[in-house]
């Protein structure tokens, strides 16, 4: 079990934060530079869990230095250099600390203190425990094992017990919780973890309703219990449960109107938008997406908001309306183009060029100019960052579709391959209706090279499905 190692230097005296580290990260953003992270680790074997605030963390020194997993890999990433000259402080100064005096302490049940059972990003015993429980059917009761505080509140909840008053460590195991469902998303696809994500949201909820001693720590109860729900309802989205998926992006909705938190409206117009789309009542995406950018304008992401102007040309597309499409499609493109920035939020992670490539290539497809989604999907499907292996099978499948539409049964076969090899880790209901609709457009052409090969695969996967 690994753990950043964290110092707070003696009380009264702020950090210092981390310019040199910040300047290696450049025009990048946290999330952007967190997924370059991540990529390097992988290079050496690693497995660090880096995300946003991770980042967010070193750079203000309140990470003064990596544990060995890290240091590893930044050591891979900028040869030559020593931690020092990247910023960090010897690892002899923070060692002991708590014995020093004068030594930082973190706050009691902060999930970040490196002696807590549940630290955010490296713990991946805790990782794997969660990987099992949500993609083998542990049930609640391995789940609220593996999430510590979030976990007491649901055993609590499920004993119809009081839940005691939430604190730090609580709002930072819900935190965390939504970050690992999203990054089991990201690999695995939605199907294997809707129904047992649902227990952690419920727990949520629960410590959200029994109240904290702080404002501070209510904030981060309402927007983490918010994204939750928002992470459950995309998880019910993807494996085509809509009504389920409707009602929880309502509740994160909701909520968000409660807490005043306008980052988290911004989001669940978002998904909305999305989910209406997927559901066959694109005026009602464009409406959503057109709320979601009026709320989104003074958060200061341009990247949020090119993905908004994304969702209204989906939107405009199911309806037909190809020149409002194209427009909308102008204004995504000239916003993504001022590049990422601070205000980018941690949730947009999986946002970047390839995104970008395949939303448009859902418009053009949606719109029924073939050639023109295909070029957009083999785009995002070269650009995408192997660690999201679902978006790469839903480009890929999105790129089949619209070549065996556009008549190239071949070249549709050879990308279909490709999403059945990616179905070995990916449990996506939306990738294999894909997958479905373009085999029946592809059956007439069974005598195309490929083409049979990847029909009686196909075949094999629904039967064995």
């Amino acid at each position: 079990m690994t753990s950043s190692t964290v110092a707070s230097g003696p009380p009264g005296r702020p950090a210092q934060p981390n310019l040199v580290f910040r300047q290696l990260r450049g025009k990048r953003s946290p999330a952007e530079f967190a997924a370059a992270i991540r990529r390097a680790a992988r290079e050496i074997g690693e497995r660090v869990g880096c995300d946003a605030r991770y980042i967010g963390r070193v750079e203000s020194g309140e990470i003064r230095c990596p544990n060995y997993a890290y240091e590893r890999v930044f050591l891979h990433m900028f040869p030559g250099r020593t931690l020092t000259d990247l910023g960090f402080a010897p690892r002899s100064s923070v060692r002991g600390r708590r014995a020093r005096a004068g030594g930082g302490t973190p706050e009691p049940g902060d999930p970040y203190d490196p002696h807590h059972p549940y630290d955010t990003h490296d713990n991946h015993e805790e990782s794997d425990v969660l990987r099992r429980a949500f993609m083998t059917g542990g049930g609640a009761t391995v789940a609220a094992a593996s999430l510590g505080p979030l976990g007491l509140a649901l055993d609590a909840a499920a004993a119809q017990r009081p839940v005691r008053r939430a604190g730090a460590g609580e709002a930072g195991a819900l935190e965390d919780t939504v970050r690992r469902i999203r990054l089991l998303d990201d690999r695995h696809g939605a199907d294997g973890l809707y129904r047992r994500a649902a227990a952690p949201l419920r727990a949520a909820y629960a410590l959200l309703d029994a109240g904290a001693t702080r404002q501070t720590t209510t904030d981060r109860l309402a927007a983490g219990a918010g994204e939750l729900a928002l992470s459950v309802g995309w998880l019910a989205h993807d494996s085509g449960r809509f009504a389920d998926a409707r009602s929880h992006y309502a509740e994160a909705l909701a909520t968000a109107r409660t807490a005043g938190d306008a980052a988290l409206e911004a989001h669940a117009f978002c998904n909305t938008a999305f989910l209406a789309r997927d559901a066959g009542r694109p005026r009602e995406a464009v409406r959503a997406a057109q709320a979601a950018q009026r709320v989104a304008r003074s958060l200061g992401s341009d990247r949020l908001l090119a993905l908004l102007a994304l969702r209204e040309a989906g939107g405009w597309a199911g309806l037909g309306d190809r020149a409002a499409c194209a427009r909308a499609l102008a204004r995504a493109r000239s916003l993504h183009e001022r590049g990422p920035s601070d205000a980018d939020p941690e949730w947009m992670s999986f946002y970047g060029d390839a995104e970008l490539e395949g939303l448009e290539a859902q418009c053009w497809s949606a719109l029924g100019a073939w050639a023109r989604a295909a070029r957009h999907a083999r785009r995002a499907a070269g650009l995408q960052d192997a660690h999201f292996t679902r978006n790469t099978a839903l480009y890929c499948a999105e790129l089949a579709d619209d070549l065996a539409r556009d008549g190239r049964p071949d070249e549709a076969a050879a990308a279909g391959r490709r999403v059945l090899g990616l179905l070995e880790e990916v449990q996506s209901s939306r990738v294999h209706t894909m997958l479905a609709g373009t085999a029946r457009v592809l059956l007439p052409h069974r005598r195309a090279p490929g083409v049979a090969e990847f029909l009686d695969r196909h075949a094999a996967l629904r039967r064995t499905g």
